[in-house]
């Protein structure tokens, strides 16, 4: 089959699918003998793991570093060799694009990031950034043109504050471009060092209908997929997160001299409350998770009773309504418990984070797009942030995730298998031409 008729067949067999309605399974009878070369992309992964190693296996390239620099230089040379026109936005975003047959179509978007957490693993956001420029590679390769344009985006500062898609969609404030990330720099001077140009984020650089839609693969972070031997994960959706600080008064005295039954001790009411949180939290049936992660003790001295502590009770849940009906539940339990030794408990909610629901019609087309090519699939939350909970609000939105060993992530021991990570860029790669044949 030549060139042409090959790319007409392709486009007929997954004709079908509409962003805004249902997508139909047999969409993609025509299209999964397309592969990617599954052994490049885990060489790729080795390649840039050594911008920013560490001595026992991990990375440490956190966003606007030399080593992000450094990396983000690499990753421009992969995508151009791909076929790809490069180029870096206000926020320091990388964009490659390759045209479509049909320039009036709006481009379909797919990629992730490459910055790190400090002492991180070698797949969180590699996976999905060389996937893409992968699937981007095979279509040159292949001579597979798409009707929409694509772009592979690289994001940055991810692991910062998902700070280069909330500059994207204007969620940034003035404000926000002087917090400093853990290279040290502001953000503002951060997106200079990496080419950017923080005085043009006075906008959003992308709204509705800019996009056809936005896929993103990710490494799962957690061990759901390898415990139950799926290997797709169908995102439904990025959860929301509520956090509070929350603070403690109590009174300070001799530890030595003070009865046990006279202490206004705020520890002791702290402790209590870390337990009620747990139960309150698996009292109800979902899958939320509460954590009070963070506490700091006054005066934090053997032999003096604690007079304050400070803590954060942290919520996560992909219904928002739930996160604040459990929060308000919690902050009602602590008043009681401060009643009991003479403790004040009071709240300030720092985060309110809305959860990001994934498009039902992507969600069909991933999943549908990995059952044509024999892999299987389990629908599951997000527990942690990603770039795509920013995109969904400007265009259709999916995520597709693969197996983490041990459910291991933000560590050097992090890792996914060089098969689990082909079969995600296959998933991505058929999900793409799917969206395409809209």
């Amino acid at each position: 089959m030549n060139r042409r008729r090959f790319t007409t067949h392709l486009a007929a067999g997954i004709a079908g699918f509409s962003i805004g309605g249902r997508f139909r399974e047999t969409a993609l009878s025509a299209a999964p003998s397309l592969r990617v070369e599954g052994d490049r992309i885990n060489r790729h992964l080795t390649e840039l793991s050594a911008f920013g190693r560490n001595s026992y296996g991990g990375v440490s390239r956190v966003a606007y570093s030399e080593f992000d620099r450094q990396g983000r230089a690499w990753a421009m040379d992969v995508m151009r060799e791909a076929g790809l026109t490069v180029q870096v936005d206000a926020a320091g975003n990388i964009f490659g694009r390759r045209a479509g047959r049909n320039a009036a179509l709006k481009p379909i978007v797919f990629g992730s990031h490459i910055d790190s957490v400090p002492d991180g693993g070698n797949y969180d956001g590699d996976v999905g950034v060389l996937s893409s420029i992968e699937v981007a590679r095979t279509f040159r390769e292949k001579g597979v043109t798409t009707r929409h344009p694509i772009e592979v985006v690289i994001f940055s500062n991810e692991e910062g504050g998902t700070v280069g898609s909330r500059a994207m969609v204007g969620d940034l404030t003035e404000k926000d471009l002087d917090l400093v990330a853990a290279s040290g720099k502001t953000w503002r001077d951060g997106m200079r060092f990496l080419g950017g140009d923080p005085t043009r984020l006075t906008a959003p650089l992308k709204r509705k209908g800019d996009y056809a839609a936005y896929v993103e693969l990710h490494i799962e972070q957690g061990g759901t997929l390898e415990e139950d031997g799926i290997n797709i994960g169908v995102v439904e959706g990025i959860v929301g997160i509520g956090r509070w600080e929350m603070v403690v008064d109590g009174f300070s005295n001799h530890a030595g001299t003070t009865p046990m039954n006279k202490r206004k001790d705020a520890l002791l009411a702290a402790s209590k409350f870390i337990q009620m949180v747990n139960r309150v939290v698996t009292a109800e049936p979902g899958r939320q998770v509460g954590t009070v992660g963070k506490i700091a003790v006054v005066p934090n001295a053997p032999n003096v009773i604690p007079g304050k502590v400070t803590a954060t009770l942290e919520i996560r849940d992909l219904d928002g309504a739930k996160i604040q009906r459990l929060g308000n539940r919690c902050i009602d339990e602590a008043k009681k418990i401060g009643a009991e030794n003479g403790t004040t408990f009071s709240f300030t909610q720092t985060h309110n984070l809305k959860p990001a629901i994934m498009t039902r019609s992507v969600q069909q087309a991933i999943e549908a797009s990995a059952k044509s090519i024999g892999l299987t699939t389990k629908y599951l939350p997000s527990g942690a942030g990603h770039d795509a909970q920013h995109v969904s609000e400007i265009t259709p939105t999916g995520m597709i995730f693969c197996p983490s060993v041990g459910g291991i992530s933000h560590s050097p021991k992090e890792f996914t298998k060089p098969q689990d990570v082909a079969n995600g860029a296959n998933v991505l790669l058929q999900t793409i031409l799917a969206l395409d044949a809209q």
